[in-house]
């Protein structure tokens, strides 16, 4: 499982994702080979290159977002 924490709010664009739940805020992904970009806490970049129905969930914390994925929803597992 990937986890990345983030101060900037993901915007997820809705020709590629769709929200499937609202607690845990849950995307997935609707086409093959979607890039998301994420600038971590630590302000670096970190690339991330989903397939065809891959999630990612969104939980907000103190100050940031969690962003939380299955490694097998990556093309290109961190």
């Amino acid at each position: 499982m990937g986890l990345i924490y983030t101060k900037l709010y993901v915007d997820f664009d809705p020709k590629e994702w769709k929200q499937t739940s609202t607690n845990p805020i849950t995307f997935q992904c609707i086409s093959d080979d979607v890039s998301l970009e994420i600038m971590d806490t630590s302000q670096n970049s970190r690339q991330l290159l989903f397939k065809n129905g891959g999630k990612i969930n969104l939980l907000r914390v103190v100050g940031k977002f969690r962003l939380t994925w299955e490694d097998d929803d990556l093309l290109n597992p961190l």
